[in-house]
């Protein structure tokens, strides 16, 4: 069901000019709910959830792969969902992300720079000076298959 939905959606993003910048974060289904998360490089509005919403319920209704009944979810990734493609990174420099790393480490810190390679950010860290720890700021960059998961965090 996953896989129908985002192959649906991909042809329904390369067709309409309104939503070329549109992209499948993820599709979650359990038997008769089905969440669909996308994103957009010039941001999600209500209105293009809604539209995309109407366009799968027409596949729905008409393909009925979830029988009669059907509970349909159709938003933009929260804050707290961990960003997964390089064009979510792209949209969020400037902004504090929690970067976990496959080998276990968490830094913290603003995101300066997004490749498909690799992220930097720019992060506090704690280092040893003599008998005392002092606190510096320094580039720290991340090759993006050493990442496990990035979320970005909000300040207040």
């Amino acid at each position: 069901m996953e896989e129908t939905i985002t192959n649906l959606l991909e042809t329904y993003f390369s067709t309409e000019e309104e939503f070329q910048d549109c992209f499948v974060v993820d599709v979650n289904h359990s038997n008769k709910k089905l969440e669909v998360f996308v994103d957009s490089d010039s941001g999600m509005t209500f209105a293009k959830c809604q539209r995309i919403s109407r366009y799968l319920e027409s596949y729905l209704d008409e393909a009925k792969p979830l029988g009669e009944e059907y509970i349909l979810n159709v938003s933009s990734p929260g804050v707290d969902r961990p960003l997964k493609f390089h064009r979510q990174y792209q949209k969020n420099v400037g902004r504090t992300l929690e970067v976990t790393t496959t080998e276990g480490e968490t830094y913290t810190g603003l995101l300066k720079e997004a490749t498909p390679a690799e992220i930097v950010l720019e992060a506090k860290q704690r280092i040893q000076d003599g008998k005392r720890k002092k606190t510096v700021v320094e580039d720290i960059s991340i090759a993006t298959d050493a990442i496990k998961k990035s979320i970005v965090k909000i300040s207040f």
